[in-house]
């Protein structure tokens, strides 16, 4: 490996160039951030030249792809219709932004079906990416592997396969694979990558998956509970994280941290802590 792209989450209150000065500062060259409150309220007014100056940035410093990440909020698949509705809307409007931006990738949690059943619940989410992924839309939605805590679709493999193959433009569709939630959901990532990336490409496809969420688990294998740790704090533990990061499936992939710190100082230890377990070529 020559390179590990690897950032975290960063607040866009300060503007969008200020996110990459901000992750430039910490060791990053990558990040994720939400187009507005990550429990769903009103977006921002987008200013065109900040993110013309995010771009030239992120250009001219050899950013890997960013990622904009939806609302926690959303329930693409929600019984209820002003859930629904909910989530439509805003996903309109995120994408349209995107475009805006110039930003490529979006990530979308699949839903969840509330009793409805997986199958209702992977026709819903399904349905509305066919209505809002039209020839306007030049980005990537990325299905994120979830936990399977609770009622969510997209816990195996073959959940977010069959999501797929519903889409109508597939090519507007990819995975985000989150290492906390696959090893809650019961693929063993900690100790056996290999077996879990090849099952991922016997399932969905190696060339869907472009980005990874790296983050360590509070709880053990297959218990379903989405509940992030600090890398090498949780139960994947540093020597499975260091077999994630040299994996050579996931190496031209930007990684992202979603673990639980307060400051920006924390990141920037934990971003040198991940490159520290990377074997470089030479």
């Amino acid at each position: 490996m020559s390179r590990l792209h690897i950032g975290c989450h960063l607040s866009s209150s300060k503007g969008l160039e200020e996110m990459a000065k901000t992750a430039t500062a910490i060791g990053a060259d990558t990040f994720q951030f939400f187009t507005r409150n990550p429990r769903g309220s009103k977006a921002k007014t987008l200013n065109e030249e900040d993110a013309a100056a995010l771009l030239r940035y992120c250009e001219k410093n050899g950013f890997a792809p960013v990622l904009v990440h939806a609302p926690y909020t959303l329930n693409p698949c929600a019984e209820r219709p002003e859930v629904a509705e909910f989530a439509r809307i805003v996903m309109k409007e995120d994408l349209g932004r995107l475009e805006t931006m110039g930003v490529r990738l979006y990530n979308l949690h699949p839903g969840s079906h509330v009793g409805q059943g997986t199958e209702i619940g992977i026709t819903k989410t399904a349905s509305l990416l066919n209505e809002l992924l039209d020839d306007g839309f030049t980005g990537t939605v990325l299905l994120e592997t979830m936990s399977g805590q609770g009622s969510e679709i997209g816990g195996t493999f073959e959940e977010l396969r069959e999501l797929i193959d519903r889409v109508d433009r597939k090519t507007s569709v990819g995975v985000c694979l989150d290492t906390c939630h696959v090893f809650a959901a019961g693929y063993d990532i900690a100790k056996d990558p290999d077996g879990v990336l090849t099952t991922f490409d016997r399932v969905i496809g190696l060339e869907r998956l472009r980005f990874v969420h790296l983050n360590d688990s509070r709880f053990g294998l297959g218990m379903h509970k989405d509940r992030h740790a600090p890398i090498g704090g949780g139960e994947i533990g540093t020597e499975g994280i260091r077999r994630i990061v040299n994996h050579p499936a996931l190496h031209d992939l930007p990684f992202c941290l979603e673990t639980p710190h307060e400051s920006m100082q924390e990141y920037a230890e934990e971003i040198a802590l991940v490159q520290g377990l990377v074997q470089y070529d030479g």
